[in-house]
């Protein structure tokens, strides 16, 4: 059978059969059909060097060997996944072509990913950025008011520029806000949100609208509502100005509000309510932020730390 005597030309036909097949019945793309064809072409190499085998031999403790070596030598759990799932296909095609008893991969369980850590700013980082808005202009006063609203009170941007009057209540300090599932959550604004939302209201808002209607609560200067893509485009704008070249995303601000609250103390349940999220380990994603705090207080303050 083909490969089985480790002669690498019969590998290379193996691997060119299956990126064929995958193009015709798939249609991927020719940088995903590359990757495909690196990692196959990894584990020939490595199959022949350690016992003078061809694709089509490998047993299931080669695949298993060939995965514990990539991960010894720090490879991703992300690439180590890929790779497994090029074997997997690569194999599952040969038993559907006839050319393959069995699969040698069946039952060989791809590694956890996980949940990637959500990227916050520094303190430092947020308060350049609030500060970037010209306020002495109605716009830059309208930028201001909504960073501020957003890192005081953690909204998804969606919620923010989803904002209508009635949901602000500023004698009470608090915005009413729909998440997920249309769930209504009360969140307090803090004193900084509400005194640049009350001048916004006073001053910029009415500047913008010149005398048109809307009960969007923040407009721009056409007097529409504002955009969740819009306003992305803006914290970028601030971002630049405040010299912040760290990666950001729409909800960077929204993530340094959770972790700038557990720095301080807050409790993770109280996080989440303010978060919004219906599930405590929604917000368990935070959790390394609470670990990576104590270890800091305590290599400050203990005698050994």
């Amino acid at each position: 059978m083909a490969g089985t005597v480790g002669d690498t030309v019969l590998d290379t036909t193996e691997i060119d059969r299956f990126l064929d097949a995958l193009w015709m019945e798939r249609g991927l793309s020719r940088n995903t059909l590359a990757a495909y064809g690196r990692d196959l072409r990894g584990f020939a190499r490595w199959l022949h060097e350690r016992r003078g085998a061809g694709l089509l031999a490998a047993q299931r403790e080669d695949l298993l060997a060939y995965l514990a070596a990539r991960v010894a030598a720090e490879a991703k759990p992300r690439t180590t996944a890929r790779l497994l799932s090029s074997l997997r296909r690569f194999y599952q095609l040969a038993v559907r072509d006839g050319r393959l008893a069995a699969d040698p991969s069946d039952r060989i369980d791809a590694p956890q990913l996980g949940r990637p850590l959500p990227k916050s700013l520094t303190e430092a980082d947020v308060e350049a950025l609030i500060e970037a808005p010209d306020t002495a202009t109605a716009l830059g006063l309208r930028d201001r008011a909504m960073l501020e609203l957003l890192y005081a009170t953690g909204l998804r941007v969606s919620e923010l520029v989803g904002l209508r009057l009635p949901q602000l209540n500023l004698r009470q300090g608090v915005v009413r806000t729909l998440g997920k599932g249309s769930k209504e959550r009360l969140v307090p604004l803090g004193e900084q949100a509400a005194h640049w939302l009350t001048r916004y209201l006073d001053t910029a808002r009415v500047e913008l609208l010149k005398g048109r209607e809307s009960d969007a609560l923040f407009v721009t200067a056409r007097g529409a509502g504002m955009t969740r893509q819009a306003f992305w485009h803006l914290i970028k704008k601030h971002a630049r100005l405040a010299g912040i070249d760290k990666p950001l995303s729409p909800h960077t601000l929204r993530h340094s509000f959770a972790t700038h609250l557990l720095n301080h103390g807050a409790d993770l349940r109280v996080v989440q309510m303010l978060l919004g999220h219906s599930d405590l380990s929604t917000t368990q994603i935070y959790t390394h932020v609470a670990r990576e705090r104590l270890k800091s207080l305590h290599a400050e303050h203990h005698p050994r730390g």
